[in-house]
């Protein structure tokens, strides 16, 4: 009618939150963070690959099984351990390549997981693989080869949809997940003292002074600093402003790129002063994710060409 008024009908609270739990990315979006997760998985394996076979040989008292390894009494044969690698090595390439993906994805996540758990039975549990895991446990089972995959190397990429942007939703909240719960762990352990006492330096002493006595690197920065007392509870409120912040990286936008950059700052603290190296998120490939990572290619690509229109013949 003439002069009419169109109502608007108010967006309910579920709604809302289904879109946003479920937003429409592109096919390529997922498809690079597939490529991106798995080619660091393998490159993980393969940096992994002289210690876990070293495994193989170890002394049984070492061995404390952990996870799905748990119930096994003895440590699993040498030569199901080779078998198990070789299956990790050819699901992760093909799985990188999109070939095959609806079988080598979830084959590759249940290998991976079994050998990040085997490597973590002897008595050290290394909880950098833990957001690895689920990372392809979730590429796994979603349609992450639908683009830029051999699979669908005869198709054309179907439009942006919300069947590409859960997984990178979910892999973003477990993402953020793991830092808050490390944040809460620190306030749940020492409470405001882990900020405001001398947690993190008797931590960070006690860590290279073991390290030294076993023969394994320490940090050369570390000595030095801790005569400075009054340097580490700023470092200590900042680790945890990072973990307890974290959610402000789902915002997107400028409060995301802040919150990674100090991610990795935080990353590259514990690196320098503990030696502790956390590869995941100092690669940025653990904040893929949250980012447009379909432009990696075409930006590499012309900043590849603009140097060489500029370099001297």
């Amino acid at each position: 009618m003439p002069g009419a008024r169109t109502l608007s009908h108010p967006v309910a609270p579920e709604a809302r939150t289904s879109s946003w739990l479920r937003p429409p990315a592109p096919p390529e979006r997922l498809a690079m963070v597939r490529i991106l997760v798995a080619t660091y998985a393998v490159v993980w394996l393969a940096g992994a690959l002289g210690g876990i076979l070293g495994l193989v040989d170890g002394d049984d008292a070492r061995w404390q099984p952990v996870g799905l390894l748990a119930p096994l009494g003895t440590p699993p044969a040498g030569g199901l351990v080779i078998a198990l690698l070789v299956v990790t090595f050819v699901a992760g390439v093909a799985f990188a390549a999109g070939a095959r993906a609806r079988v080598s994805g979830p084959v590759f996540a249940a290998a991976f997981v079994l050998v990040a758990t085997y490597r973590s039975s002897w008595g050290q549990i290394f909880h950098t693989d833990d957001l690895v895991a689920i990372h392809l446990i979730i590429l796994a089972v979603a349609p992450s080869a639908r683009a830029w995959s051999w699979d669908a190397r005869r198709a054309d990429p179907p439009p942006a949809d919300q069947r590409f942007g859960w997984p990178l939703r979910l892999m973003s909240i477990v993402t953020v997940a793991t830092y808050v719960l490390a944040g809460v762990a620190k306030l749940r352990t020492s409470g405001l003292d882990w900020v405001t006492g001398s947690v993190l330096r008797d931590q960070i002493a006690q860590d290279n002074l073991l390290k030294e006595l076993f023969g394994a690197p320490s940090s050369p920065l570390a000595g030095p600093l801790l005569g400075h007392a009054w340097l580490f509870p700023p470092m200590a409120a900042f680790a945890v402003v990072v973990e307890l912040g974290a959610p402000v990286a789902l915002l997107g936008g400028r409060w995301r790129n802040a919150w990674v950059a100090a991610a990795w700052l935080f990353h590259l603290g514990i690196l320098v002063l503990m030696t502790t190296f956390f590869p995941y998120p100092l690669s940025l490939v653990a904040f893929s994710s949250m980012f447009a990572v379909e432009r990696l290619p075409r930006t590499l690509g012309e900043r590849w060409r603009r140097r060489r229109s500029t370099a001297p013949v």
